[in-house]
């Protein structure tokens, strides 16, 4: 049975951990996955991998990405590496 919609609380110290968790339940998933990145003030390349990985994923299945509480920092970075566009970002 396929879910609606997904809420994930990511917690920077856990963010890559968080989000390759939820690449392998992206198959159950229909519409949006929002993200809540309140608590992430920062990011790594690590996370921007996962985050590349798991945005080309939920693409390749037709389901939309909505992160929400992102920082500033956050968004400048994302924008620099080119990922900014491939989000939905939400308050």
């Amino acid at each position: 049975m396929a879910m609606t919609a997904v809420w994930l609380k990511i917690e920077e110290q856990r963010a890559v951990q968080t989000l390759l968790e939820a690449v392998g339940k992206l198959g159950c998933v229909e519409g949006d996955v929002t993200l809540d990145f309140s608590s992430v003030h920062r990011i790594d390349s690590s996370g921007l991998r996962v985050m590349e990985e798991f945005v080309g994923e939920a693409d390749d299945k037709g389901v939309k990405v909505v992160l929400c509480g992102v920082s500033v920092g956050v968004y400048k970075v994302l924008k620099q590496v080119k990922l900014a566009s491939r989000f939905v970002f939400s308050s």
